[in-house]
C-alpha cells in the first residue's frame, strides 16, 4: 500500500478527495476538487503517533500536510472521521500500514497545542489562574486578527439571521437586540454582562436602551479594545468593560444579567456555583439570559480532553446539554421562562467568519503566523460541519428571579422571536 493510499484509507475512500505524497504516490480521483498533499515524513510520524483527527490536525497546523481546495468541503466529506474519529481496530490497521519507523520518530508538537502538563501546573480545572490562562490562549491572539475574522461588530458569538441575505453585521446586531428584548431592557436599568468579549452587548445595551452596563472579561486585550471603543462611541457614562474574573465582581442588585458564550468555560461541576452566583447578583424580578454552545443530548462526553478543539482552541472547555443547563438554572432558584435553539444560525455565523479569514488570509498569516491561522481555518470550518450535522447546538435560556411575592413580571404572551 502506498503512502497516499494509507492516508486515503484513514480519511475514507468515499470522501472524493485526491492525495499526493512526497514519495511520488497518488490516490483518489484525479478529478476531485480537493487535494491533500503529504509534504514530508513528519506528517507520517504525526499520523502514526495519533491516528485519526489529531494526527491529521498536527500535520496540517505544522505545515507538513497541505489542503488544496475548500477546507469546509473536505471536513464535510470527512464527517465520519472528524466527528467520531477512528475505532481502535482502524487505528491498529493504520499503524500496521504506516510501519514502525514513523511511530518511533521524535517529532515536536506544534507550538499552538496546549500541553496538559502546563495547564495542570496552574491548578485544578477551572481554578482562577488556570481559567485566565485558558482564556488568554484563545482570546489574546491579536485584536487585529479578530477584526479581520469577526468584522466590525467584534462579536465572537452566534449571530441571528432573520433571512438568507442578512449580512454578518446585521445578524450580530439582531442577536444583541434579541438578547436585549428577552431581557426587556429599559432606560436606567443595570446590566451585568459576564464574559463580555469586546463589549458588543455592553455597548448595544447602553446605546440602544440607555442601560448602565458593566462587562467583565478575562482577556486583557479584549478589555483594552472594548474600553477604547466605548470611549470613541461616547458611551463612557453608561458602559464599562473590566479585565476581571466574573467571580470577582463585587457589585450586586443588577436588574439583568447576560451571559453570552461564557458557560462553555465554566465546567459541569461548577455550574451550580455559577448560576447561584448570577442569581445572587440579581434584584428580585431580575432576569438572566444564558447563551451558549451545547451538546444535543446528555449522552455525549462533555469534554474531549484529547480532541483538537480542547488541545488547540478552547483549553478546558466543556459542553453540556440544554437540559442540564435548564436543570442547573432551576436548582439555583431561577424560573425558566423561554428556551431557544439557534443551531443553524451558528453554522451561518461560522461560514461568514471562514469567508472573512479567507479574504484576509495573507494578512492573517503575517499577523499571527501560519500555524495559528491554520488552527483557525481548521477549527471554524469543522464547527460549521458540527452545527450543520447537529453534533453541537446553540441554546438561549431565559430565567427569572421571582420577587418576594413569587411574581415573574413577564407578560402573559411576550413576543420573544426575532423580526
Amino acid at each position: 500500500m502506498t503512502l497516499s493510499e494509507i492516508f486515503q484509507k484513514i480519511v475514507g475512500s468515499e470522501a472524493n478527495v485526491s492525495f499526493v505524497a512526497y514519495d511520488g504516490s497518488k490516490a483518489g480521483p484525479a478529478t476531485s476538487d480537493i487535494r491533500v498533499e503529504v509534504k514530508s515524513p513528519v506528517a507520517v510520524a504525526y499520523l502514526a503517533q495519533a491516528p485519526g483527527e489529531m494526527g491529521l490536525a498536527r500535520a496540517y497546523v505544522s505545515g507538513h500536510l497541505d489542503v488544496h481546495g475548500d477546507m469546509y468541503a473536505l471536513l464535510d466529506r470527512m464527517w465520519r472521521l472528524t466527528v467520531n474519529d477512528l475505532s481502535i481496530r482502524e487505528k491498529v490497521e493504520a499503524l500496521r500500514a504506516l510501519g514502525l519507523k514513523p511511530l518511533m520518530t521524535r517529532v515536536p508538537l506544534p507550538p499552538q497545542e496546549v500541553r496538559r502538563s502546563a495547564m495542570a501546573r496552574l491548578g485544578s480545572r477551572h481554578a482562577k489562574q488556570r481559567d485566565a490562562e485558558a482564556i488568554h490562549h484563545h482570546y489574546d491572539v491579536s485584536n487585529r486578527f479578530y477584526e479581520w475574522v469577526l468584522g466590525p461588530s467584534m462579536a465572537y458569538t452566534c449571530a441571528v439571521y432573520p433571512g438568507p441575505d442578512t449580512t454578518l453585521e446585521e445578524a450580530q446586531a439582531t442577536k444583541f437586540d434579541l438578547v436585549a428584548r428577552k431581557l426587556d431592557l429599559k432606560p436606567g436599568m443595570r446590566l451585568l454582562d459576564v464574559g463580555c468579549g469586546w463589549g458588543g452587548m455592553v455597548m448595544h445595551a447602553a446605546r440602544e436602551y440607555g442601560v448602565k452596563a458593566l462587562g467583565v472579561t478575562l482577556s486583557r486585550q479584549q478589555a483594552e479594545w472594548a474600553q477604547k471603543a466605548i470611549a470613541e462611541a461616547g458611551l463612557g457614562e453608561l458602559a464599562e468593560v473590566r479585565h476581571s474574573d466574573y467571580r470577582d465582581v463585587a457589585e450586586t442588585g443588577f436588574d439583568r444579567v447576560s451571559s453570552i458564550g461564557l458557560t462553555e468555560h465554566i465546567g459541569k461541576d461548577n455550574l451550580p456555583e455559577y448560576f447561584g452566583f448570577l442569581y445572587g447578583k440579581l434584584m428580585p424580578g431580575g432576569r438572566l439570559l444564558n447563551h451558549c454552545i451545547t451538546r444535543p443530548t446528555d449522552k455525549e462526553r462533555s469534554i474531549n480532553k484529547g480532541g483538537f478543539i480542547n488541545r488547540y482552541v478552547f483549553p478546558d472547555g466543556e459542553l453540556e446539554s440544554a437540559g442540564r443547563l435548564v436543570l442547573e438554572m432551576e436548582n439555583a432558584g431561577f424560573e425558566v421562562r423561554h428556551e431557544e435553539n439557534l443551531r443553524e444560525h451558528y453554522a451561518l455565523t461560522l461560514r461568514d467568519w471562514c469567508r472573512n479569514l479567507d479574504d484576509h488570509w495573507e494578512e492573517a498569516v503575517a499577523e499571527v503566523g501560519q500555524g495559528t491561522a491554520r488552527v483557525w481555518r481548521l477549527y471554524m470550518a469543522g464547527c460549521v460541519v458540527g452545527f450543520e450535522r447537529n453534533k453541537v447546538q446553540l441554546h438561549q435560556v431565559l430565567g427569572v428571579k421571582l420577587d418576594d411575592a413569587r411574581a415573574s413580571h413577564i407578560p402573559l404572551r411576550p413576543s420573544l422571536t426575532w423580526p
